[in-house]
């Protein structure tokens, strides 16, 4: 294939397939606590690290990874307070770190508003050899700890009382799927961008949601969703001049609107055959979380 004979589309690729695993690997858990606004708020901090690193003439990726951390880790310490003036903290937090990110970028020789496009939006042209290096080592580390620790990682999603009564470390956990979060971010921002990255987060999860009843089941799905819009949206935007992110997330809207709409008649059968049941006379039944949460019908602590 013609796309393949140019390394900056063999990088690209790679990133994207990687994008595509991680996203929704972390998003699953977030969309499961309904959190799944803290990729975009981890995404407006992460713009300070980019600048600081354009700044310093330093990597961008590995800076914005590590403001990207500290920022999940003081999101996580505030929220874990549960106090209303939190979400004032929160906002401050998300909006400084957009701010800084411009006002940093501006102070650097030559720099302007204009270096920071490509990490907000996607570009397959942006993706360097070093880049992939560190993309390959943080998406390792996210599929290693969302997949390996996927039952501690649910429990303290689903109730994190019962978590902490059955002896689990539900502060650290917290904390490490906070720090998951962030390094997905700074995974999918060469690809999707900073400010569409919370989008990867979510709506493949969503999507898989509409036709599946298991969390395992649920993974997988949205995580193959999550690689065939990714790889598909990267090479669409060869061909097109457009910032990847916008197309891979554009298929992704495209792919849960077609889910949901092969899932309505399913669930309107369910129905008539859950109310044919009741007629009939009680029966065991399991109950499934409202607003698409996802069961945990095969994962136990």
């Amino acid at each position: 294939m013609e796309i393949l004979d140019y390394a900056f589309m063999q990088r690209a690729l790679l990133a994207a397939v990687l994008v595509g695993l991680t996203a929704p690997a972390i998003g699953v858990y977030l969309v499961q606590r309904r959190q799944a606004i803290m990729g975009d708020g981890i995404g407006h901090v992460a713009m300070t690290g980019v600048a600081l690193g354009i700044l310093l003439h330093t990597s961008p990726v590995w800076m914005a990874t590590l403001v990207a951390v500290l920022g999940s880790v003081g999101m996580e310490l505030i929220r874990s307070r549960g106090r209303t003036s939190g979400d004032v903290a929160l906002a401050m937090l998300f909006y400084g770190g957009m701010a800084g990110g411009v006002m940093i970028v501006n102070l650097a020789p030559g720099g302007s508003t204009a270096n920071l496009t490509s990490y907000l939006f996607g570009s397959i042209t942006t993706v360097a050899p070093e880049d992939v290096t560190a993309i390959c080592v943080l998406a390792a580390f996210v599929v290693a700890v969302t997949i390996g620790l996927r039952r501690q990682l649910f429990a303290i999603c689903q109730d994190e009382e019962f978590a902490r009564v059955t002896g689990l470390p539900v502060r650290l956990l917290n904390l490490l799927l906070a720090v998951t979060a962030a390094l997905t971010v700074t995974v999918a921002m060469r690809i999707v961008g900073l400010l569409l990255v919370s989008a990867m987060m979510v709506i493949p999860v969503a999507a898989a949601q509409r036709v599946t009843r298991g969390f395992s089941a649920t993974v997988a799905l949205a995580m193959g969703i999550g690689v065939a819009v990714s790889l598909t949206g990267t090479a669409t935007t060869y061909y097109v001049d457009a910032p990847s992110g916008a197309a891979i997330v554009l298929l992704a809207i495209a792919v849960f609107l077609l889910f949901a709409a092969v899932a309505a008649p399913l669930a309107r059968r369910r129905a008539r055959r859950a109310a044919g049941s009741a007629a009939d006379g009680p029966e065991q039944c399991t109950l499934e979380e409202p607003g698409g949460r996802t069961t945990a019908d095969d994962v136990k602590v």
